[in-house]
């Protein structure tokens, strides 16, 4: 089933600041940056950033946990959650399938099947508003 943490996303009120504190000061590798965000990665662990400059951020805003499942297990996965009432706090928008859902306590997780290098090869072939890619 689940194989471990997926990636995080992080609302930020700057992206600027947020990029720099992240690469700059904690070492983080910048893959991409657009209007509206950023991807960086440690490791193997992958760190999105979000722009959301509203009162959002402190009511969590779109800041999640994302675990990583393998395609097979992600249907069954979806359908369990859905069979049990649990509440999806957003629809899948993006490349890779996902559910969005909260836990019993109202953090905001997500179960994804797919890796960065698939999500920015997709965001090659079709890139988000103002993408650039520092590779």
């Amino acid at each position: 089933m689940l194989t471990g943490l997926n990636h995080l996303t992080l609302s930020v009120r700057d992206l600027a600041r947020g990029i720099a504190f992240y690469r700059d000061l904690l070492g983080l590798r910048l893959h991409a940056r657009w209007d509206g965000g950023a991807y960086l990665s440690a490791g193997d662990l992958w760190l999105c950033l979000s722009l959301d400059a509203g009162a959002a951020i402190s009511a969590g805003g779109y800041t999640h946990y994302a675990l990583s499942i393998s395609q097979q297990d992600f249907p069954a996965l979806a359908a369990r959650l859905r069979a049990a009432g649990v509440t999806e706090w957003q629809q899948n928008r993006s490349a890779g399938d996902s559910v969005y859902f909260l836990d019993p306590d109202g953090h905001q997780l997500e179960a994804h099947a797919g890796s960065l290098a698939q999500r920015l090869a997709t965001c090659r072939a079709a890139p988000y508003q103002g993408m650039v890619f520092e590779e």
